[in-house]
């Protein structure tokens, strides 16, 4: 099944977002083949991300689309804003580690639910985070 999709972008402002943002994700992934639960892992790893955003940065926009990674078709999240930044990406990717008041299962959560998780951010220059999920064989 071939999907045309260029990107698909979502403002994410407030906890509503969040909803959208995770619904479109979560249709995307249907409409690729993706199996039920996949689709719950990718449309969760959105909601984290999502909520990063609008917790740290105030806002920000999560961008859908289908695209080669590492060579592969991949179902790919970009969450990019421009609050203060990451300090320490390695400690961000710790199980329990958080600056504010969440658990600290954002990140490290949402690199578990997807095939790969990277992390662009410095202090004071925002945050870019790209994380995929290869798209089904025969999709």
């Amino acid at each position: 099944m071939a999907v045309a999709v260029e990107q698909v972008a979502i403002a994410v402002k407030v906890s509503g977002d969040i909803v959208i943002a995770r619904q479109a994700g979560h249709e995307l992934a249907a409409d690729l083949g993706f199996t039920l639960t996949d689709r719950t892992m990718i449309s969760t790893a959105i909601s984290e991300i999502a909520r990063n955003i609008t917790s740290y940065a105030g806002s920000g926009e999560i961008r859908l689309l289908v695209d080669l990674r590492e060579g592969r078709r991949a179902l790919v999240v970009q969450a990019e804003d421009q609050g203060p930044g990451i300090r320490d990406i390695p400690r961000a990717l710790e199980d329990g580690y958080s600056t504010g008041r969440g658990l600290g299962l954002g990140l490290p959560g949402a690199r578990r639910l997807m095939d790969r998780l990277t992390i662009d951010s410095a202090p004071g220059r925002g945050t870019l985070i790209e994380m995929w999920k290869w798209v089904p064989d025969g999709a």
